[in-house]
């Protein structure tokens, strides 16, 4: 299959979850035979954090306007056998015009890789400025990053004609168990960027346990944190951590958390990719509980499930055999279920599996 896809950024993991799995599904798609053209436009803020500029997998096509790249997006369109526009891509109204106006057999998707922020958006009758006027009617298929009852809101608020889930992965080949880091060393971790709907549930999980364990370390990496952010003398601070940095971080944590944005942990079945990520990379997994968290880890046996500061202290707490334990089972899980190559031949299951609108 050819697949040519209009998204947010390839080339940039700042400030972003949508960069690194777009390079593990594209790795895992190419393996499998597939071909990949990715359109991004290329904007300032990307460009300053750019960690990849070309792809061995596929090709990255950079833009600086539509006028300039419209002649290859009609190229590559043409031949496809499915056009994917995303969530948060710039171009994404004018790139779902040109496969709808413009004569083109493929199958024209619309990827979600941020549904449950999407839909409170609509909910609140905000303009959403990466979805056509006519919402997701005209598109064959809608994938979501994020399933259960999202999947149906996707249909019954935007018109989605038919939807599937494609949730997050890992590429074990880029995160995978490395050497301790000691200045990277930690009782407890948490990477991701500042989001001010995840400050509560952060405060609750992992800054408090630091002001009731100031003997250990504790380790926070991301970008977009605010001065006046509650830092404790115990916790260090990396302001951002690339891909290539991910496995020496989640390798050097005895356990390292996660903490899901506010939509997406109502709406649940929404597993972060840093979960599987750090799971890879042989870490001791502790998440905040949203629904649906089962159907890709055990709770008690392949990951740690904390509501309170008392749960997120005890499992700081917790024996070296335990978090071993729980680390050992997580990375089988991921590696039996949750890799790039796995999505990447869901996706294409998914696809073959799609009817195009009027055929």
């Amino acid at each position: 299959m050819k697949l040519v896809i209009f998204g947010l950024t390839l080339s940039s993991s700042w400030g972003n979850g949508h960069a690194t799995l777009w390079r593990g599904l594209i790795h895992g798609l190419a393996v499998g035979g597939h071909e990949v053209v990715f359109f991004e436009h290329d904007v300032p803020y990307y460009a300053a954090h750019r960690d990849v500029t070309a792809l061995s997998d596929g090709q990255l096509i950079l833009y600086d306007d539509w006028g300039s790249v419209l002649p290859q997006a009609r190229h590559h369109t043409r031949d496809a056998d499915a056009v994917i526009v995303t969530s948060y891509c710039p171009d994404a109204i004018t790139a779902s015009r040109l496969i709808f106006d413009e004569g083109t057999h493929a199958l024209r998707v619309f990827y979600d890789l941020d549904t449950p922020v999407t839909l409170a958006r609509v909910e609140a009758g905000d303009s959403v400025d990466y979805l056509p006027s006519n919402g997701l009617r005209d598109f064959d298929l809608v994938l979501s990053y994020t399933g259960g009852a999202a999947l149906t809101a996707l249909q019954e608020r935007l018109g989605a004609r038919e939807v599937a889930p494609l949730y997050g992965h890992v590429d074990p080949e880029v995160h995978r168990p490395v050497p301790v880091n000691g200045e990277a060393r930690s009782a407890l971790s948490y990477l991701g960027t500042y989001a001010h709907d995840r400050q509560e549930t952060l405060l609750r999980l992992f800054i408090e346990p630091a002001k009731l364990r100031p003997a250990d370390r504790f380790v926070l990496g991301g970008s977009g944190y605010p001065q006046d952010f509650p830092w404790q003398p115990n916790i260090w601070f990396v302001r951002h951590i690339a891909p290539a940095g991910h496995a020496t971080f989640f390798s050097s944590s005895r356990l390292t958390l996660n903490v899901t944005r506010a939509d997406m942990a109502a709406m649940g079945f929404c597993p972060s990719g840093r979960l599987f990520e750090a799971a890879a990379c042989g870490a001791p997994l502790l998440t905040d509980s949203w629904p649906g968290l089962e159907e890709f880890f055990t709770p008690g046996e392949e990951i740690l499930v904390a509501r309170s500061t008392d749960d997120a202290v005890a499992a700081v707490d917790s024996s070296a055999a335990m978090l071993e334990r729980i680390a050992r089972a997580g990375r089988e899980r991921t590696l039996a279920e949750h890799t790039s190559a796995h999505r990447a031949g869901q996706l294409i299951d998914i696809l073959g599996g799609a009817r195009r609108c009027g055929a």
